[in-house]
């Protein structure tokens, strides 16, 4: 059972503590209520970039990893198309400088032509590095825009195109960061070897002078006003030549929110498919018929409607037609064939051991505390293995049959040059 106190300072900021005598440590964790989703379709990309640009200096401090690497501590972030998270380890004597750090780049970026042009040159050689010169390396790119037509989930985190990025204004970015970055748009943990009474205090004195910005919570979809995405009722399909060392096939379906309970199922559906070797897909399509020299399913786990991912790399000599055709007789199997008590038991035990490592670390915990408020429901932290403990072998099959449809079906094919 993970403790914690969670309250809201005057300026609208959602602050939560959890103490850890267990560890000389402190995680301040910073998760900002914008992503991809939130972005203007045609100027994509911003909410990566202020993950590169809060590291760029503020008006009291204009080195951020210098101060943190001299007091023995360390910083990363990363964004998602539904928020952005920040996160700094220190010695827990170190917590005050830890706060202050992350106040200051809130409240007082320094968001110059020089800065902005630096890291727009650092996102646009990551698209290059990661998305373009990496085999499969623009697959969510591909994919994303294959299976979304309306919600903004269409475009992955780096943007619709590198460009919008590049003729990023400086009127642009502020514009951004002064809609986004403001305390009513945060949820703040703190999470180590704390005195929670003393770092509530130390939370007011720091961050409650802040005032910038509107109350704007984003904890739901219906708050943000996104468009929502049709029902699907025709299968698309698409075909690209890359230089891959495999030819590849990958089918998605459209599943639930985060927030809904089907999403257990979905989550545990993918796993009876393919955790391990010996799980159904990999016996039968790697092992037993030699398709695929590798095959998974997984989910997206977007707060929004997400996907649902089957993916596959060929055989030499296995057409795309006899790929596509073995993926649909295993999923059409699991709403037909009996799903056995030991295999969805086994997907239960993986979850529950996975879950309890997740949260051994302080900045774990931290993150995941920040994530279940931003979802809404905190308490969930405690709950999620009940949650997966209560999915039955009819739910499976159930969500099977109404899911694994043709009509529902998005089919991206890699070809090799």
């Amino acid at each position: 059972m993970i403790q914690y106190k969670k309250f809201t300072l005057s300026n609208g900021m959602r602050v939560i503590l959890h103490s850890d005598n267990n560890t000389p440590l402190v995680c301040v964790n910073m998760l900002y209520c914008v992503g991809a989703k939130d972005e203007n379709p045609q100027k994509t990309g911003f909410a990566h970039l202020f993950e590169h640009l809060m590291f760029s200096g503020s008006k009291n401090f204009p080195s951020f990893d210098k101060l943190v690497e001299e007091n023995g501590g360390e910083s990363n972030a990363f964004t998602n198309n539904d928020f952005t998270n920040f996160y700094v380890t220190m010695p827990a004597d170190k917590l005050e400088i830890a706060l202050q750090l992350e106040r200051d780049r809130m409240d007082n970026l320094i968001i110059s032509g020089e800065k902005l042009d630096v890291q727009k040159s650092v996102v646009t050689e990551e698209y290059k590095q990661r998305y373009l010169n990496q085999p499969y390396g623009d697959v969510w790119l591909l994919l994303r825009e294959l299976s979304y037509t309306t919600h903004p989930y269409r475009w992955s985190t780096i943007g619709k195109d590198i460009s919008h990025i590049e003729k990023a204004s400086i009127e642009d970015v502020k514009s951004f960061y002064d809609k986004f970055y403001i305390p009513q748009n945060v949820i703040l943990c703190i999470a180590g070897n704390i005195d929670i009474d003393l770092v509530q205090q130390l939370c007011e004195n720091i961050f409650s002078s802040v005032q910038k910005g509107k109350a704007q919570l984003f904890s739901n979809i219906t708050a943000r006003n996104l468009p929502q995405e049709p029902i699907q009722t025709a299968s698309r399909a698409k075909i690209v030549k890359r230089q891959v060392p495999q030819r590849a096939v990958y089918i998605t379906f459209p599943m639930v929110r985060r927030m809904s309970q089907e999403y257990y199922v979905f989550d545990m559906l993918s796993d009876i498919l393919s955790l391990g070797d010996s799980s159904r897909l990999y016996n039968t399509l790697v092992k037993e018929q030699n398709i695929f020299t590798h095959v998974n399913a997984f989910i997206s786990g977007d707060e929004d409607e997400g996907l649902f991912v089957l993916a596959g790399r060929l055989k030499d000599g296995v057409s795309f037609e006899q790929a596509k055709q073995a993926l649909w007789k295993q999923i059409n199997n699991i709403s037909t064939c009996e799903i056995t008590p030991k295999e969805i038991q086994k997907v239960k035990n993986k979850y529950e051991a996975t879950f309890d490592l997740s949260l051994l670390k302080a900045m774990d915990r931290a993150q995941s505390l920040c994530y279940y408020e931003y979802l809404g429901n905190i308490g969930l932290i405690n709950d999620e293995v009940k949650n997966y403990q209560a999915v039955k072998i009819e739910d499976i099959r159930q969500i099977a049959r109404s899911t694994f449809k043709e009509e529902k079906s998005n089919i991206l094919y890699y070809d090799t040059l």
